[in-house]
């Protein structure tokens, strides 16, 4: 499998490709997949002067880490307030301690590695009615008290200098969020952890784990004797490898489209300080400038990760209600990828076995939770296991109606959710 013929694909950096194992190896972390959570886990691990090998079934950033909208969207897809209520105080404040590292690693890799991604900073939440707008207040204060004070928030004149519609009543400016190109990103962390003496093989699927002392991870080819292993495919893990970690979350698919090359004037004159946007509703849709001034555009949701039929019909209406100016514009790029949800929309971490480790679900906020999540495992391995915990404390709940009947179920209740987005109640 290689990659989908998505913008990113079409404009990726040149890079070697890694082989796929014929082999029997040892190695002291065996990684199943190579997106953003193995990358980073991997990465802090062989900077640490582990022995690891990456496991990818397809391509180094194949699945979501490679085809997301590119926003470095700080804090989890659900937010620190509704942390604390929903699981104490304790709680909150660890996970609120670290809702901002995740973007700061990411800054971090690319200065340190050079890692060029058309990195771009500034990201903006932007509210479609009052109670919206209500919640970025919330926000910009609750933000604050764990130490982001590079927030600002846009009243309706405000928002309309930053966003050329009249779609939105205000905003919240993140000067600490961002955006970047992720697949150059993934390939970036690769060539790193190569530098650092680790071992990716591509076309590789891990077939079955053998748990033990030490586990074996069989491919078609080969097999990967390790002290550890870590999970890390999210959406795109097969079920039937580990069937714990698909019982409580859920595969679903979100849109994406690129249009033809703006000129300067034209990308600038849609979003002047060049910011990326994701809106406030509960199937939202996020867009921001390319390199090279297309307007990339994504949003909904597919529940059960199904292809769908037509993108443009999908994506399409929602950019021409918010740039009118682009109705005639032509789509250069469309394509679709999966993430994984979790019914609390929080990331699930946990321990499977005796040194074999899960990290999935980041619900929506894969880009910088994964970053997140390479640091927390690699502070696991070291024996410092605090930090971790703390999510992985967390509870894992099943979605309701069985892998049968979860997928309609969970589309029932976004539907009641986009309505009263719709309904601004």
């Amino acid at each position: 499998m290689h990659h989908v013929e998505s913008y990113y694909a079409a404009s990726a950096n040149p890079h070697a490709p890694w082989p796929a194992l014929q082999e029997s190896i040892q190695c002291d972390v065996c990684i199943i997949g190579g997106g953003f959570t193995g990358l980073s886990s991997a990465l802090f691990l062989t900077e640490a002067g582990y022995d690891v090998v990456v496991l990818e079934a397809a391509t180094i950033g194949f699945g979501a880490s490679g085809r997301n909208g590119g926003q470095v969207v700080n804090s989890y897809s659900r937010d620190v307030d509704v942390i604390e209520q929903r699981y104490g105080k304790e709680t909150a404040a660890m996970l609120g301690s670290m809702m901002f590292e995740g973007a700061d690693i990411i800054r971090d890799r690319i200065d340190r590695y050079a890692i060029s991604c058309d990195y771009r900073p500034g990201g903006i939440f932007a509210a479609l009615n009052p109670r919206q707008m209500g919640h970025l207040h919330r926000q910009q204060a609750s933000w604050a008290r764990y130490g982001n004070q590079s927030l600002e928030l846009l009243d309706e004149r405000g928002i309309r200098r930053e966003i050329a519609t009249d779609r939105y009543v205000g905003g919240l400016l993140d000067k600490r969020g961002a955006h970047l190109h992720p697949l150059n990103l993934a390939l970036g962390e690769a060539e790193a952890i190569r530098r650092h003496g680790g071992r990716i093989y591509e076309h590789s699927a891990a077939l079955a784990v053998h748990y033990g002392a030490p586990h074996r991870i069989t491919t078609a080819h080969g097999e990967v004797h390790a002290t550890f292993v870590i999970f890390a495919g999210n959406a795109y893990l097969p079920a039937q490898l580990e069937p714990r970690l698909s019982r409580k979350s859920m595969p679903c698919g979100s849109q994406i489209v690129t249009t033809e090359p703006l000129s300067r004037d034209q990308a600038l004159g849609l979003l002047p300080n060049n910011y990326c946007v994701e809106d406030c509703n509960y199937l939202l849709d996020y867009f921001r400038l390319t390199a090279d001034n297309r307007l990339l555009y994504g949003g909904g949701v597919v529940y059960g990760a199904r292809e769908p039929a037509d993108i443009d019909a999908l994506i399409l209406p929602k950019l021409q209600r918010t740039f009118p100016q682009l109705r005639n514009i032509k789509i250069s790029h469309r394509w679709s990828g999966n993430f994984l949800l979790t019914l609390s929309r929080m990331p699930q971490f946990g321990q499977l076995e005796r040194n074999a480790y899960f990290m999935q679900g980041d619900s929506g906020h894969g880009v910088t939770c994964t970053h997140l999540a390479g640091r927390l495992i690699a502070e696991v391995l070291r024996g410092q296991a605090e930090r971790f915990d703390a999510f992985a404390r967390l509870p894992h709940l099943p979605f309701p109606g069985g892998r049968r009947f979860k997928v309609p179920l969970t589309a029932m209740g976004a539907v009641w959710y986009a309505l009263r987005d719709r309904l601004g109640v």
